[in-house]
């Protein structure tokens, strides 16, 4: 079938406020400005026609309005399309209006449930839970004007007339989140509804400097290719792709100059893993694997091909664990000569609160920083500079001293970039505007806490270090509440969300003919955590009660031993079982 797309002075603009009717047999969906433009999708088994007279005849059972339809993917029982049913304006990018989705609802058009076996019923069940925490997936982005997953260089490289194109054709599919979902919408040649979704995060904030006002646009994306939750996607797959994978481009736009600096995040691509299994920080395995070389090779060779010249930042520590896997990281980066690879220790230089120190790291690769440079076009959009290279930062989650470095790094630019222009002089630098640069630091504070809850689940630590250059007592007290959360999630709520992502991104297809990846096998998190819980909680509360009555009888002491010695018994086994205790991902394997 073919619909028209909406056009508007030679851009694609997509349907951007739809009419949901539901009938009994039926879904309808359709533009409001242009009520002609539609698509019904039958609630028996999810076939989607075009738009006709008798779709929309009799009367629906209810009507709703919705912002736009986000996939459709298709489970044991049938077909669910996924809608946006709310949303926010977040800002603009280049002029373009950019909105932030805050709810979304899957459409059920599982009738084939009634037919299915017990298993399939008990699958579909677990499938349709997971929907539910796709439903709640944090920090998607989108816009109905243009493509907000390609940075303003590789915009400027595109050919002429590209965003007369559809909006789904523009954009650079490591970015979409939704990539998988919009399959079935391609095929059907739905143009004008099709959102590509970006999950990243996205801010903005008005700058004045020396009377001249200024706006800072922070927009990360974030690489579907190892999407997961921060203990159950760890390093690289075979491919060199890594998890928490994320381009973020700073965006100055004033006294009409355009002005953008890049820079990438991603896990140290090797093949390492961290399993849970109860204890604060689970320890670090590197897998010894033949293609590790090649791992990394490709790892860097897409990001030269991609980003031009690399400087590959290591963060993390140099003892323990850590510096296990940085030294691993370091003797394979010496395989490497045409990416430079600087090790900095950040806890042991900065500490925990001395934000300033991150200029020794600056000293070390400041004129590889200054050579990279920054896109910088002039008010007749011609382009004085580009950006010939990227800083590659991580630490071992890529979220909190990462997001400290990265700030640094951004503000240093920000003062070349403003001096260029001529807003600032050369011996003047934002941090000197101390409300303004208040303003630019909370920006990137927030960007971090975004980006960290889509991968740990919580706030980022060390953000008063991005805030205020130090930390603050009650920085101190989120920090902990954080990572005490950080504990309990990647223990007992992760493995689910884990699934859901494996399921979205296509990672893991449904298939009736191949068996049930939900029968149990040793012990089963949700059912025996609780038990074991109960045990060991009513195993103390006897013990000590056993204990005020020791002295009064041989019975009564010899009681408290055995309840000391089950609790003991219990604790034990939970300890040497402790992987088998948390919610752990059953749909994928961890590489």
């Amino acid at each position: 079938m073919e619909i028209e797309p909406s056009l508007s002075s030679g851009r694609f603009k997509l349907h951007d406020q739809l009419e949901l009717l539901e009938f009994k047999d039926q879904y309808v969906i359709k533009s409001v400005e242009s009520p002609d433009q539609g698509f019904s999708i039958d609630r028996r088994d999810g076939n989607i026609e075009p738009l006709n007279d008798e779709a929309c005849s009799g009367s629906p059972s209810q009507t709703s309005t919705i912002y736009g339809v986000a996939g459709t993917i298709r489970l044991l029982a049938g077909k669910y399309v996924l809608v946006i049913t709310s949303r926010k304006v977040a800002g603009t990018f280049l002029g373009f209006p950019v909105f932030r989705v805050t709810s979304m609802k899957f459409l059920h058009c599982n009738e084939a449930l009634k037919f299915s076996n017990y298993q399939e019923k008990k699958d579909e069940v677990y499938f349709m839970n997971l929907l539910k925490v796709v439903e709640a997936t944090p920090g998607l982005y989108y816009s109905y004007e243009t493509d907000i997953t390609l940075n303003l260089q590789r915009r400027c490289k595109l050919a002429e007339g590209w965003m007369s194109k559809p909006i789904w054709k523009q954009a650079d599919p490591r970015f979409v989140w939704n990539r998988n979902l919009l399959e079935e919408l391609i095929e059907c040649k739905l143009d004008g509804f099709i959102i590509p979704l970006l999950q990243g995060s996205f801010g903005a904030v008005q700058l004045k400097l020396n009377d001249s006002p200024a706006v800072i646009t922070l927009l990360s994306r974030r690489c579907n290719r190892r999407l997961g939750t921060r203990m159950w996607r760890r390093g690289a797959n075979l491919e060199g792709d890594t998890a928490n994978f994320i381009e973020t481009e700073q965006l100055l736009e004033t006294e009409g100059f355009k002005s953008s600096l890049l820079q990438v995040r991603g896990s140290i691509p090797l093949l390492w893993e961290q399993i849970v299994d109860l204890s604060y920080k689970p320890q670090l395995k590197i897998i010894n694997h033949d293609q590790t070389p090649k791992v990394v090779e490709r790892h860097f060779r897409v990001l030269l091909q991609r980003y031009g010249e690399i400087v590959a930042v290591d963060l993390t520590d140099k003892h323990g664990d850590e510096g296990q896997l940085s030294a691993a990281y370091a003797a394979e980066m010496q395989k490497l000569p045409n990416v430079r690879y600087v090790s900095f220790d950040f806890h042991h230089v900065c500490g925990t609160s001395n934000f300033d120190k991150l200029q020794v790291l600056y000293d070390q690769i400041q004129q590889e920083f200054d050579n990279q440079g920054y896109l910088l076009i002039d008010t007749e959009g011609n382009i004085l500079e580009e950006q010939k290279g990227v800083i590659r930062s991580n630490c071992i989650d890529c979220l909190d001293r990462t997001n400290v470095t990265q700030s640094y790094l951004a503000q240093k630019s920000l003062s070349l970039q403003l001096q260029r222009i001529g807003i600032l002089s050369s011996t003047k630098c934002i941090s000197m505007f101390s409300e303004e640069y208040g303003k630019f630091r909370t920006l990137w504070a927030e960007q971090g806490d975004e980006i960290s809850i889509e991968y740990a689940g919580t706030y980022a630590l060390k953000g008063d270090l991005v805030r205020y250059g130090k930390q603050t007592i009650s920085g101190l007290i989120r920090d902990g509440m954080s990572s005490l959360s950080r504990y309990y999630l990647n223990n007992f709520q992760d493995g689910v969300r884990q699934d859901a992502m494996d399921l979205i991104s296509g990672h893991y297809t449904v298939n009736r003919n191949s068996p049930s990846p939900f029968q149990l096998n040793g012990f089963e998190s949700f059912s025996y955590l609780p038990v074991a819980s109960a045990l060991v909680i009513g195993g103390l509360t006897l013990t000590s009660f056993s204990l005020q009555q020791a002295g009064r009888s041989a019975q009564q002491y010899l009681s408290s031993v055995v309840w000391a010695g089950v609790t003991a018994g219990v604790l034990a086994l939970v300890k040497a079982n402790g992987t088998q205790f948390c919610s752990r991902p059953r749909l994928c394997g961890l590489r």
